[in-house]
């Protein structure tokens, strides 16, 4: 089963997709959509919308996993911004009739490291000794890489590394 992770931000969308086999779990791409500070918020729902949906069109996933809407009290803006970037992450995968789950951020960090209030560094950690990937990765996509990994875990694909040995 192939499941594209996204992390919802305005500043920065991270994105990862991982494909799901009885042997465990590959890590097929990922990145991060950029926006410009400074520009309209049209403009950058418009940007994060036809990037995230050109990933969508050519990789094809079976599902989209995006985290699920979180506001601390202090900071309601960032609610209602992350608000409209789940919408045009919705509306992509939508358009090319692909289903959508959301997962509740202690939910995905309680998957991924055994705790529902790990930090992000903790989740970057767990993703790294998980995967392996070659490169330092951001922290928005390694959220979207723990997104990706939870919705896997709950449709029953084992939280390891395809081809990587078991321990007894």
């Amino acid at each position: 089963m192939l499941i594209l992770g996204v992390d919802p931000g305005l500043r920065a969308t991270g994105y990862a997709l991982l494909q799901g086999s009885p042997g465990g779990v590959n890590l097929v791409d990922h990145g991060l959509i950029r926006t410009e500070d400074a520009a309209p918020l049209p403009d950058r729902l418009r940007k994060i919308h036809g990037d995230l949906r050109t990933v969508l069109a050519h990789r094809r996933p079976a599902l989209v996993a995006v985290e699920d809407l979180f506001s601390a009290p202090q900071f309601p803006r960032t609610a209602i911004l992350m608000g409209h970037v789940r919408g045009v992450v919705c509306l992509a995968a939508a358009e090319l009739e692909i289903d959508v789950s959301a997962l509740p951020p202690a939910a995905v960090k309680q998957a991924i490291t055994g705790s529902g209030a790990a930090s992000k560094m903790q989740i970057q950690a767990a993703v790294s000794r998980l995967l392996h990937p070659n490169d330092v990765l951001d922290s928005h996509v390694s959220d979207a890489i723990a997104i990706s990994l939870t919705a896997l875990s709950r449709r029953g694909f084992p939280l390891q590394r395809a081809n990587q040995e078991v321990a007894p």
